[in-house]
């Protein structure tokens, strides 16, 4: 009687998230063809300067406004849309291709390899993940390359350690064994049948990672640490906005209020993933 009841609920949950899932795509989707429309059909230039148009409000020519140089605040915004979703896409794309490989050797050799490794980890993790991006970005120097660089030293141990642990627990089940005994290669075993099982805990510990990278870029850019002028970033549009925030705030509270609904949708998806793959206990946020 309560599995009877408790499987409405269930169906009632999941068709909720897969409303707000597909809401988040959509407005992802929404976010990065709007970056790449005011990157091909460009009114303005971004980083053009009028001073005899700063600070204005409003208008048909400027519907967000301009900044404290003139500038466009509606193509800045879109912009750098797009460069903060992108650089935290490529960071998240590089910080996989390094994890999951070295988590799927570590895992399935084993031996000299993994404790070579659980070292590296353990280095890695004795400190948070914003010091240690701090840190690297401090001393490669202030740069949105350098910054994303740093992003990716960071972030690669987590899915390696994740990827190595589903690669210890599937290779003692029964059809690894028989993969083996069948004269399968190794590199075999691990592209064919240890892939497959780890994809869907990558996948949903890198949309939940998706958010807290952006919020990593647009934090370490407001400290001066990330993107630099003239380029427009919603991080480094927040930095120079506040002397301003006074006279017209809307020119912090357009990127602040960008990036909480990005980092929202992001966590959207991957609340959605999370329960799609149903690996809530092995993966968590």
């Amino acid at each position: 009687m309560k599995t009877m009841l408790l499987r409405p609920l269930a169906a009632k949950k999941s068709k909720k998230h897969s409303i707000q899932a597909i809401i988040a795509l959509l407005f992802v989707l929404l976010i990065i063809g709007a970056s790449i429309y005011a990157f091909v059909y460009l009114k303005h230039d971004p980083t053009l300067t009028d001073l005899r148009g700063r600070l204005q409000g409003a208008s048909a020519l400027h519907p967000f406004g301009t900044d404290h140089l003139g500038r466009d605040v509606l193509t800045r915004l879109l912009l750098g849309g797009g460069q903060t979703l992108g650089y935290s896409l490529l960071a998240l794309g590089a910080a996989l291709l390094i994890g999951i490989p070295f988590g799927l050797i570590a895992g399935y050799k084993r031996g000299w390899i993994d404790k070579l490794f659980m070292r590296i980890a353990d280095g890695f993790l004795a400190f948070p993940d914003t010091i240690v991006a701090i840190v690297l970005s401090g001393l490669l120097g202030a740069g949105i390359g350098n910054l994303v660089l740093a992003i990716v030293i960071v972030k690669w141990v987590s899915y390696a350690r994740l990827v190595r642990s589903t690669v210890l627990s599937e290779s003692q089940k029964d059809y690894i064994r028989i993969a083996r005994t069948n004269g399968l290669s190794d590199a075999r075993i691990m592209t064919k049948h240890l892939l497959p099982h780890i994809a869907g805990h990558v996948l949903v510990l890198a949309s939940l990672d998706l958010g807290k990278i952006i919020l990593l870029i647009s934090s370490l850019s407001y400290i001066g640490l990330g993107a630099q002028p003239p380029t427009p970033e919603w991080g480094a549009m927040l930095n120079d906005s506040r002397p301003y925030f006074q006279s017209r705030p809307e020119l912090m509270i357009y990127p602040g209020l960008a990036i909480v609904v990005v980092v929202l949708l992001a966590n959207m998806l991957g609340d959605y993933l999370r329960d799609r793959f149903d690996v809530k206990k092995e993966v968590q946020p």
